[in-house]
């Protein structure tokens, strides 16, 4: 076994929220990192980011998978209404606490609402931030919710301005193809759209299902699209 196989608990409480979950450390580092964090009914243990950070970490990169605030102050469930924002100030204290252990640049990664989170945090923070991430990598960002294509979740994308790569399935309900085509037009960064066909919300990865390609497909296009 590897020891990008073989991920450390990572626990920061210095700060509030403190930052809770496990650090691969790849065997021959690049110097950069990625944060991994999972979405709204799922927590840093989701098959979809064990795969993502193990390949990732092979190729060099840092990877913490990360428990939201909301999902360390209960094991389940969905965030409330009033949780998002100490959410994203969860992955902000991520990121500072990735710059202890990541010489280089630092990514911020997420799956349906943990992308979302990362996205608007993004948008949030001043470009020369020091916890400003150097590219966003998002899976199924959920544009709107099933069957509800006029509530879309596109406010804060006119204020983007982190390169982001979006993941996205052919069949996913929380928004079409063509809809996150449309939606990247609003971004005023580099974005680069990655389909995953035939896949719906979970990219493949439901229960003890996974898409054995995924991961690879993902960091071929990440590499080339945040080409130092």
């Amino acid at each position: 076994m590897s020891a990008a196989s073989s991920p450390q608990a990572f626990t920061d409480v210095s700060v509030d929220p403190f930052v809770r979950g496990f650090l691969h450390r790849p065997p021959h580092p690049n110097g950069d990192a990625l944060v991994l964090t999972h979405g709204a009914g799922s927590n840093c243990q989701a098959p979809l980011l064990i795969a993502l950070a193990e390949t990732f970490a092979e190729a060099g990169y840092i990877v913490l998978r990360c428990d939201l605030p909301y999902r360390q102050d209960r094991p389940y469930g969905p965030p409330g209404p009033g949780e998002a924002k100490r959410d994203r100030a969860g992955l902000k204290n991520t990121i500072a606490a990735l710059k202890n252990v990541a010489p280089g640049r630092i990514f911020l990664g997420g799956h349906s609402y943990g992308g979302r989170q990362a996205s608007m945090l993004s948008a949030e923070l001043p470009e020369k931030a020091p916890e400003h991430a150097a590219g966003l990598l998002l899976f199924s960002y959920p544009l709107h919710p099933p069957r509800k294509p006029d509530q879309l979740r596109t406010q804060h994308l006119f204020n983007l301005h982190t390169p982001t790569l979006f993941v996205h399935g052919t069949s996913d309900p929380f928004g079409s193809i063509a809809e996150i085509e449309q939606a990247l037009k609003l971004i005023p960064a580099q974005t680069k759209l990655l389909p995953v066909a035939g896949a719906g919300h979970d990219l493949g990865f439901k229960g003890k299902a996974r898409r054995e390609q995924l991961p690879a497909d993902v960091l071929k296009e990440f590499q080339a699209f945040f080409r130092p």
